[in-house]
């Protein structure tokens, strides 16, 4: 497994090639480019805010925009992840039978390029947070803290998926609906207490819910995040990530044939 790891960091130059292959590829075809990629999220939350706002006044207080942005983007940044990374190896089974190279860089790949997306995504939430006059505190130091979690999480995510995805293709199908109902069991668009007393253990066991109140807490709150509780999910993450580090290295023959 050491020398996985060592063979990973020697073929960097093609996760380069990946990360910059993959944003390029995302809107290369359309009229406004790369302007898509502050469009088409802005987009996402406008269509949310019609339909919560204007159509079923569901929203409390002037601020549900920032609120509702927040959870999109940050929500965005995981189903986008997903999918690439479901997909990551399958759609270059061409290179890969071609040339022996770490097969766990594909969906490293796509994880770093989405984290990159997700840039974008913090644009939007700070153009809202101006158009709503709202203004972060201090607290909003904790910000590279929560996104290096999620981060972690998204790695954790996306490093089984992609093997899993290899020798069963129906998961790419699976995925999608999965991810709708976790974008509903979440407080994404609706609020959090909303759930009533006896279901608040369904928010307490998703790692979701936990980083969307700590984004929210330090940008909307003035609060602090629970660093308890991100902390248990990054080593959580952390062991995911070693598991599917040593999967890719204990079966990649076995992925060869698979494809």
């Amino acid at each position: 497994m050491r020398e996985y790891l060592r063979e990973l960091l020697r073929r960097r130059d093609l996760m380069l090639h990946l990360v910059f292959s993959g944003l390029k590829a995302q809107h290369k075809n359309s009229f406004l480019g790369y302007f898509w990629w502050l469009l088409d999220p802005m987009l996402n939350v406008l269509i949310y805010y019609f339909v919560v706002v204007i159509v079923f006044q569901r929203a409390r207080g002037q601020d549900y925009g920032v609120y509702l942005v927040i959870g999109m983007m940050v929500w965005r940044w995981l189903v986008s992840t997903v999918n690439t990374a479901s997909k990551s190896i399958v759609q270059q089974a061409g290179i890969i039978s071609q040339v022996n190279l770490p097969k766990a860089q594909f969906p490293i790949g796509s994880v770093i390029t989405q984290f990159i997306n997700f840039g974008f995504g913090l644009i939007i939430i700070a153009l809202f947070l101006l158009f709503f006059r709202v203004v972060p505190g201090p607290e909003l130091c904790w910000l590279p803290f929560i996104v290096c979690v999620q981060l972690l999480f998204m790695f954790a995510l996306a490093l089984p998926t992609a093997f899993i995805s290899v020798f069963i293709r129906d998961v790419d199908t699976l995925i999608s609906h999965l991810t709708r109902l976790w974008f509903f069991g979440s407080p994404v668009i609706w609020y959090a207490d909303m759930i009533p007393e006896r279901g608040q253990w369904l928010l307490a066991i998703n790692p979701m819910a936990h980083l969307l109140k700590a984004y929210r807490n330090v940008f909307l709150y003035h609060g602090e995040p629970n660093v308890a509780v991100l902390l248990l999910l990054a080593g959580a993450s952390c062991a995911v990530i070693v598991t599917g580090v040593f999967l890719y290295c204990r079966f990649e023959h076995k992925i060869i044939k698979a494809l």
